[in-house]
This record gives C-alpha cells, structure tokens and sequence, in this order.
C-alpha cells in the first residue's frame, strides 16, 4: 500500500530521523538518570542501615544479647522505622519486627545485603508488598542479626521522575510529529508550486514563473533563480524565433540575387553571350557574405552557450592593438579618412585572442564604413584609472542616438541610416558576446561632436577586466 504523499516527502523523514535520535537519546538519558537516582537511593539506605548495624553492635559489645534486645525493642518504636531481626545461635527467632530473615542463604563470613519486599497494612486495611534492603551479620556471641530498612517511598519517588521524564518525551514525541506534518506541508505547498512552474515549462508556457513570497528564504531564492533562469530562456528563444525571422529577411536577398546571377550566367553561357567568370565572381562575393552572416550568429551563439570565452591565455594587447591599426590604416586612406592611434605598449590582458581581435575588427570595420570622406577614426588602448583594459575607436561618423544604443547591440538590428550599407547588424553584437564572455563590458557614447559637416560620431570602447 502507497503512502500518503506528505509522509513520503523529505521534511517528514527528516523529521522521523530526528526524532528517533531524539528518542534513543532520551532513552539514554532517562536510563542513566534512573540508575543514578536509584543508586544514589540505594547508597543512602546502606549507609544508614550501616550507621544502625554498627549502633547495635556497639550496644551488644557493651551489655550482650540482653542489652541488644533491649535497644531492638526500645527502636522499634522510634520515628525511623528500621526493619529488626535477632535469632539465637541455633537460628531461633529472640526479638524482631520481623518473623524470618530474607536471606534464606547465609554463612556469616561476612555481611550480606538483600533487596526484598516486605508485606504491610495500609491505612485502608489492604495488604501491600514494599521494597526493601538490608544486611545481616553473625555476632561475636553466635548470633545473627539483620537490620534493613524500607525504601519504598524513595524508589516511588525515584518512579515518579522517571514516569515524568518518559510523559515529557512523549510529549516531545507527539509535538514533533505535529510540527514535522505541519513542516511538511509547508514545504510540499512550495515544492509544488515550483513543480507546477517547471511542468507548465515543460507543457511549453514560457510565461509560468514562481511566486517570490517575500521571506527570503531558499525557497525565495530558488524561485528567484528559477525565475531568471526562465527569463533568460524566454529571451533566448525570442531572440532565436526574432534570428529566425532576420536571417530570412536579411538572407533572402543576397540568395535570391545569387540565384538569378547564376541563372543568368547558365542561360548566357548556352546562348555564347555575357562574362560568365564575372558572374560567378559576383555570386561568390553574395556567398561570402551569407557564410559571413552565419559565422557571426554562430560565433555569438557559441560564447553565449559557454559563459565564458574558451582558450584564455595571456598577451600584449598593445601588440594586438598594433596589427590592427596596420591592417585598417590604409582601409582608411582609401576612404579619404585620418586614421590616428594612440597605444599604450605593455598591456598585457588574459583572454581569447582571436575572439578580442574579431571584435576589435567589427569595431573598427564599422567606424571605417559609417565615417564618410574626409572624417577622422581613432583607435585607442590603454589602461583606465582602475586598471581596466579599454579598446576604443573614436569616429566622426553619423553617430548613434541615446535611444537607440541599446538596440544596436542586439542581433540583426540595423538603424534606418545603416540600410543603405551592407551588413547583418551583427558586428555589435559579437562584440557585446566577446565582452560579456571575458568578464567585460561594451560602452556606447558621442564622438568629438559635430564638426562642420561630420556627424556627433561615436566613441565604442570594449572594456576588459584588469589581470590580477
């Protein structure tokens, strides 16, 4: 037969393991506690059975058989109501309070102690039995003599503890039963909410979160994290449908341009007419920037499935900085633009080279392409004041509005004055993942200002832990 649920979750067998250490615990206590009290009540009869042997003895040394008989009979009535019995040296009973002795055994090598029970009549004429302890001893003379002592009041007090302690333990028990229900249920009414969140997930509802109760718990905590964690898939998968959507848009033009330059080139080659090489160089340039495009999405998705940039070893950024400025100078010069960069040598940074180097290229590509003739570019590397390592390009292009330098480094966005340039809106967008993936940051802000007939341009920096 299935347990109930709530007893077969984990708060509730936790609460059944603590409490049978509880127990075994308690049972421990309880039995040292009984057998210190109760020795400790067994130590004091002895001692003062002891303090009434060696009483009668000293009598008996002094007057003998008489005298001791004499003191039995006279205590007998006292307030402390020891137990009496003196026999003769054949085993006859002389005097006593009771009839024969409890030890049915005895050598006289020596005293011997007996616990029994002695029969006794109650206020209410009933016979009860009580526990008693005494000791024996052969005298001088030959006879014997037995003194003992009840010990029943003591034992039931010692009872009494013990009935009380096990009453508070089950109490304990019983509360703790409560409690670990109670527990239970709390626990599995929040598991189950976040059960239903992750199978509502599971059936497709991107939209389920988890309640945050406000308690800051764990439980807050895993819903918190649950719940970012489901808005960063459900951005995820809106930016792969949004991707989705963009390559179509973006790649259906140079596909379909390929497709008609390849048609016309078969068609012209059957007739004998047209440069059929020129035609295939074209389609090779469309192909290019489609496996272009699909490098960029893939490079972007790569560093965002890992976290962190793979292969980080540590290099001279300056150095890097160099090769660029090299290779983009002349692209420059062509374009009637004053290229000028400013490097700080030795800056030694920890990081994947070849993703640093293809976002520092974006960059720079993009600051080249949008700076019309006659602006200027400014490649930049340095240290900041907090020890950071900053790339900058500096250009006098059209420049980026506040509103929109948070779009522009998403993917396949392209502000409406980059349209007539070639592209897929991803250079921003690799150089964000590049940066996020080494720890860093990409900063957006306004160029020198506008200048005569150049733009506000636009000043992109790539910003880089400092090496500890």
């Amino acid at each position: 037969m299935r347990l109930p649920r709530l007893f077969r979750t984990t708060p509730f067998r936790l609460t059944l393991l603590f409490l049978a250490l509880f127990a075994g615990a308690a049972s421990l206590f309880l039995g040292y506690i009984y057998i210190a009290t109760a020795g400790e009540v067994n130590r004091r009869a002895d001692t003062e059975i002891t303090r009434e042997m060696q009483s009668l003895e000293a009598a008996y040394r002094v007057g003998g058989v008489n005298a001791l008989n004499q003191t039995i009979v006279e205590r007998q009535t006292g307030e402390r109501q020891f137990l009496y019995l003196l026999l003769d040296k054949d085993g006859k009973r002389i005097t006593g309070s009771i009839e024969q002795s409890p030890l049915e055994k005895f050598e006289g090598a020596g005293p011997s102690w007996a616990s029994f029970r002695v029969t006794e009549t109650d206020i209410d004429g009933a016979q009860v039995r009580s526990a008693a302890r005494g000791v024996q001893e052969k005298l001088a003379g030959g006879e014997t003599l037995f003194v003992g002592a009840d010990v029943a009041e003591s034992e039931g007090y010692v009872m009494k503890i013990v009935r009380a302690m096990w009453g508070a333990g089950a109490l304990v028990i019983i509360l703790g039963l409560a409690f670990g229900v109670i527990l239970s249920r709390n626990v599995s009414r929040s598991m189950q909410g976040l059960v239903d969140v992750v199978n509502a997930v599971r059936a497709g509802d991107l939209h389920a979160r988890a309640r945050v109760r406000g308690t800051r718990d764990e439980y807050d905590e895993l819903s918190e994290g649950l719940n970012d964690m489901l808005d960063r898939i459900e951005r995820l998968m809106g930016g792969l449908r949004h991707a989705g959507d963009a390559i179509a848009h973006d790649l259906r033009s140079p596909l379909t341009r390929l497709r008609a330059r390849m048609e016309v080139a078969l068609i012209d080659a059957e007739n004998g007419k047209g440069d059929p090489v020129a035609a295939l160089e074209t389609a090779l340039v469309d192909a290019d920037g489609v496996l272009k495009t699909f490098n960029a999405v893939l490079a972007i998705a790569r560093l965002q499935a890992a976290g962190q940039a793979p292969d980080q070893k540590l290099f001279d950024a300056s150095e890097l900085a160099g090769n660029m400025a090299e290779l983009y100078e002349p692209s420059c010069e062509d374009k009637g633009q004053d290229f000028k960069a400013e490097l700080t040598p030795a800056l030694m940074v920890r990081g994947n080279q070849e993703f640093i180097a293809q976002a520092l290229a974006n960059i720079l590509d993009n600051a080249v392409k949008y700076t019309p003739a006659g602006g200027a570019v400014m490649l930049r590397a340095r240290r900041t004041s907090s020890g950071e390592l900053e790339f900058s390009v500096t250009d006098t292009g059209p420049g980026v509005p506040d509103e929109d330098r948070g779009r522009v480094v998403q993917r396949f966005v392209r502000l409406e004055n980059s349209r007539s340039e070639p592209g897929a809106g991803l250079g921003l967008s690799l150089v964000a993942a590049v940066a996020a993936s080494h720890g860093g940051r990409l900063e957006l802000a306004e160029g020198p200002g506008k200048v005569g007939k150049m733009g506000p341009g636009l000043r992109v920096a790539l910003v880089l832990p400092r090496v500890e």
